[in-house]
């Protein structure tokens, strides 16, 4: 890695001042953000990160003293040509040709996985991570949460599969629950065969509404209940239906996930886990921990003086296991924990599901615990807010498709009707995919903990920090290599790569491994997001004044062989968010 050896040269003068071990000191040498002030040094190591550790008598209580004292006992060699002091940081500026030609070498040599080999990760484990994402509820609309859930969890995956772990991705079915007594007696009313082969999830949903309305019928209220009941018994007619809209359901699921670049290696739910909840409900009581009310409902009791002040509701007054709504219960979910545990041997498990749920987790968590499954701790929630205003021109978005084929539509739009668009081999695709970046720029953004409103105007823009200008971006970029052809990096003279533009860009390709370091360690796509529009701006400003036709032939390939190198890290940074950088505009 470029920045890891230039890091480690850092490292080493600095263990000889401060009598530290030079791997004490990598990870407080940082790449210093490019900014419009144009920033000479491209590492600063923090005072405050090395004086707990440091043994050194130099070091005096100011820190921008220290920094000054640092520096001086400092040397330049044939890497760092420029030391500086700043407030509580030493800053060390690389030889500029060794810059160019080692993060350009760098980049060449590792293509996709630039960034990624990165000592910072040498410490990280290689672990097992199982991912459970999406999960929307079978007949029910798949509402935006879900879509948030669907693009948040495919992120998750892709970073942890890019760092080389080995991911499994669940998608955990909401496919089970009285509303399927509901269902199943509406679609003998309502449902029509045809519609629901065509389209399974809009014919199912407009049946549950259907039905819901004459729920308050008492005698379709007994319906419910008995087809619910036979399908607790495992009535074959019964299952036969229920498995008939599962199925149907999942073959659209599988054909809209695909449309987001997005797969799993598992579809469960919650009907597989009905006997293995009565199995855990069985051991909560064996341990202890289940405890009833007067009503008949099991509770166990989670607070800390045991004085029921906190409880969790895991079992119905009729001894059944509770699995209609996770907000109710993490009885199911329970079982489906220990199964995986069993079925995976996972090192951690994440559930990516909106703030809503915060409470749920922690319940469920703290149970698992209690029952003595000490991996309860390597179990996380990656939580998220909730998105407003996300409404199509005919008005509420019911389905995940509709939001897709509405970003398609306003995207080919918007393509049709600017002068630059290129005449291009698929218009549609094109414009799905500009779409697609659109959305998931817009959303990951902000931190995913909190609720935003959505824009499709804002979204949409070609220009300003959105998806759209990553896209552009990057097809202009291709478009020059596909003009100039692909430089060879053997015949480059980098000495041609001094241009404060081209610097700015070296600089900024140096901080790619910091940058997805510190998403891998909280899970949040924001900073690559923040990164690869500053790549895309930077680049932007590059192509401007720095061109490549027109110049001395040493100094176009030189110029190409950035340009190359900027395309390279935007599209593997693309495709960890689930991006697919799109070669024309």
């Amino acid at each position: 890695m470029a920045a890891g050896s230039f890091r480690r040269s850092i490292a080493s003068q600095l263990s000889k001042v401060l009598d530290l071990p030079p791997e004490n000191l990598i990870k407080s040498i940082s790449a210093v953000p490019v900014s419009k002030k144009r920033h000479a040094a491209d590492f600063q190591l923090s005072i405050a990160s090395v004086v707990e550790n440091s043994s050194s008598n130099c070091l005096a209580q100011d820190l921008h003293l220290q920094a000054e004292q640092l520096a001086e006992r400092l040397k330049y060699d044939s890497v760092v040509s420029e030391i500086s002091a700043g407030p509580g940081t030493v800053n060390f500026t690389i030889n500029r040709e060794l810059l160019a030609k080692t993060v350009l070498q760098q980049v060449w040599k590792d293509g996709s996985e630039y960034g990624v080999k990165s000592e910072l990760f040498s410490t990280v484990p290689r672990q097992k991570a199982v991912i459970e994402f999406s999960s929307p509820n079978v007949a029910k609309k798949f509402h935006i949460g879900h879509l948030r859930s669907t693009i948040v969890g495919n992120f998750i995956a892709n970073l942890k599969v890019a760092l080389g772990h080995e991911v499994v991705r669940i998608n955990y079915l909401g496919d089970w629950g009285m509303q399927f007594g509901l269902l199943g007696v509406g679609f003998q009313s309502f449902g029509n065969k045809e519609k629901l082969k065509s389209s399974p999830l809009q014919h199912l949903f407009e049946v549950y509404v259907q039905i819901n309305k004459a729920a308050e019928d008492e005698n379709t209220k007994k319906l419910a209940k008995d087809f619910f009941r036979k399908l607790e018994e495992r009535d074959e007619q019964t299952l036969s239906i229920w498995k008939q809209f599962r199925d149907l359901s999942i073959e659209e699921y599988i054909r809209i996930y695909k449309r987001l670049g997005v797969h799993f290696d598992e579809y469960s739910g919650e009907s597989f886990y009905q006997e293995k909840a009565q199995e855990v409900l069985k051991m909560l009581e064996d341990k202890g921990l289940l405890q009833k009310t007067i009503k008949g409902t099991g509770i166990v009791d989670l607070s800390e003086k045991k004085d029921l002040s906190t409880v969790s509701t895991v079992m119905r007054s009729d001894g059944t296991s509770l699995y209609i709504t996770r907000q109710v219960s993490p009885s199911v979910d329970l079982a489906a924990a220990i199964d995986r545990m069993n079925k995976h041997s996972w090192d951690t498990m994440i559930y990516v599901t909106d703030k809503s749920q915060s409470n749920h987790f922690q319940h469920l968590f703290q149970i698992l615990k209690l029952m003595g499954y000490d991996w309860a701790e390597r179990c996380q929630h990656v939580s998220f807010g909730l998105v407003q205003g996300m409404k199509t021109r005919r008005g509420e978005v019911i389905f995940l498709e509709d939001v897709l084929n509405e970003l398609r539509s306003r995207m080919l739009q918007n393509m049709t009707s600017t002068k630059t668009t290129k005449e291009l081999q698929d218009p549609v695709e094109t414009a799905e995919k500009v779409g697609l970046a659109a959305l998931i720029i817009q959303d990951f953004r902000g931190l995913l903990s909190s609720d935003y409103q959505f824009s499709w105007d804002r979204a949409l823009q070609s220009r300003g920090d959105t998806g759209v200008f990553l896209q552009y971006t990057h097809a202009r970029l291709h478009s020059l290599e596909q003009m100039h052809g692909n430089a060879e990096l053997t015949d480059v003279n980098v000495a041609c790569l001094q241009e404060p533009d081209a610097i700015s860009v070296l600089q900024h390709l140096l901080r790619y491994d910091e940058v997805l370091y510190r998403s891998s360690q909280d899970l949040q796509p924001k900073h690559i997001v923040s990164y690869l529009l500053t790549l895309s701006h930077l680049a932007a400003v590059a192509h401007k004044t720095l061109p490549v036709k027109g110049s001395a032939p040493d100094v176009a390939q030189a110029r190409l062989c950035l340009f190359q190198a900027a395309r390279s890290v935007l599209a593997s940074g693309m495709k960890l968010l689930g991006i697919t950088p799109v070669t024309q505009m």
